[in-house]
C-alpha cells in the first residue's frame, strides 16, 4: 500500500479499478484547514490526465507494471507481432496500443512491452534508433542559415526534419521520444 503522503513522481497505484501514474504532486498545508496532496495523474491504460487532490492519509494498493524486452517481428494489417526473447513466445499487439513513437521502429528491433496483469497497454521503443534516409531533397550550396532544416523520409516511412547537409542513403540517429534528428550515425 502507498499513502498519498508518500506519493513520488512516476509512482503507480490502483484507484477505483484503474491504474494511475503520478506526473506531478505537491503537498499543500493551507493556513486554515487540513493539509492535502495536489496531484496530476495519468491513467496508464487510457492515457488521460486528470488533476486530483487527496487526503495525505488515504492509502492505495501499489500497481506493478511489467516491462518486458521483446523483439518486433512483423506486422499483418493492424496487428504487430512481438517475440519474447527468452521463451520465443509470440504475441500480437493492436496498432491502437503502439503510439506515435513506434513509427521509428523497424523489424527485429528490441522494444519494451508494458503490461499490467497480463494486459498489454503500451510499447516503448528504444530511446535512440539509427535509420537510413530513403528520400530527401539535396541541400544547396550557400544555404547556410542557422538551424535550417528540410523534410526527409526514413526507411520505416516516418518523416522528420533534418539539417541541409544530410543526403539520401545516410544513416542518422533519432531520439524516438521527441522524433528529432540527433546526429549522423
Amino acid at each position: 500500500m502507498i499513502s498519498a503522503g508518500d506519493f513520488r513522481n512516476g509512482a503507480t497505484f490502483e484507484m477505483e479499478g484503474q491504474v494511475y501514474s503520478i506526473i506531478e504532486f505537491q503537498h499543500v498545508k493551507p493556513g486554515k484547514g487540513a493539509a492535502f496532496v495536489r496531484t496530476k495523474i495519468r491513467n496508464i491504460v487510457s492515457g488521460s490526465v486528470t488533476e486530483r487532490t487527496f487526503n495525505p492519509n488515504e492509502k492505495f494498493p501499489v500497481a506493478y507494471i511489467e516491462r518486458k524486452d521483446m523483439q518486433y517481428l512483423y506486422n499483418d494489417g493492424d496487428l504487430y507481432y512481438f517475440m519474447d526473447t527468452e521463451s520465443y513466445e509470440q504475441i500480437p499487439i493492436s496498432k491502437d496500443i503502439l503510439g506515435d513513437s513506434f513509427k521509428f521502429v523497424k523489424e527485429n528491433m528490441e522494444c519494451k512491452v508494458l503490461s499490467y496483469k497480463d494486459n498489454v497497454f503500451g510499447v516503448e521503443p528504444p530511446n535512440f534508433v539509427e535509420l537510413q534516409i530513403t528520400k530527401t531533397d539535396p541541400g544547396f550550396k550557400g544555404d547556410t542559415a542557422t538551424n535550417a532544416t528540410k523534410p526527409a523520409t526514413l526507411e520505416t516511412g516516418a518523416e522528420i526534419k533534418v539539417p541541409l547537409f544530410i543526403n539520401e542513403g545516410e544513416m542518422i540517429r533519432i531520439d524516438t521520444r521527441t522524433g528529432e534528428y540527433m546526429e549522423r550515425a
